[in-house]
């Protein structure tokens, strides 16, 4: 399951996002993969979620591959279609929601994807819900949204018992 959206995700890219203008994007393809590996630094031992890898590599692998692959490139994709008009951008948001939530329910079903420490799939559409909208923030004003991210984290870490030693 992950190779296949890894694979989509680079189909979609390749097909509708803009390469060439990439280095728009950039700051903020290296923000979600910071956000990514944070995530994994910060929760070692205390996770919310764990990916349980395809058959073709392990759990590390399946991480990394999401940090700096699918998520990036999911950015690249996102940032570089967004629209100009608030409806417009409603509907969007709407989709790439589904399109996130849906992966994640597939995931969920075929076992590729656990949750832990009491995160669940509704957590996991809530943080969708606020992550989007970071995205654009990043793009737009990215020291801001560094310091809104910072608060985030700390939050998230509080309301879900992370340890933080």
């Amino acid at each position: 399951m992950h190779v296949a959206i890894c694979l989509f995700t680079i189909f979609s890219v390749w097909r509708w996002g803009d390469w060439q203008n990439w280095r728009k994007y950039h700051a903020t393809m290296f923000y979600i993969v910071a956000g990514g590996l944070l995530y994994e630094y910060l929760t070692k031992g205390h996770t919310l979620w764990s990916f349980h890898p395809d058959f073709l590599y392990n759990q590390q692998m399946t991480v990394i591959v999401y940090a700096f692959v699918t998520m990036p490139l999911s950015v690249l994709l996102f940032l570089s279609r967004f629209p100009q008009t608030i409806k417009k951008q409603l509907i969007y948001l709407t989709k790439w929601l589904l399109i996130y939530t849906i992966a994640e329910i597939i995931l969920q079903y075929f076992g590729r994807i656990s949750y832990q420490n009491g995160w669940s799939l509704f957590h996991s559409f809530l943080f969708d819900i606020m992550m989007f909208p970071m995205l654009i923030f990043h793009h737009k004003r990215p020291l801001l949204a560094y310091l809104v991210s910072i608060v985030i984290v700390v939050l998230l870490m509080h309301w879900f018992d992370v340890p933080m030693s």
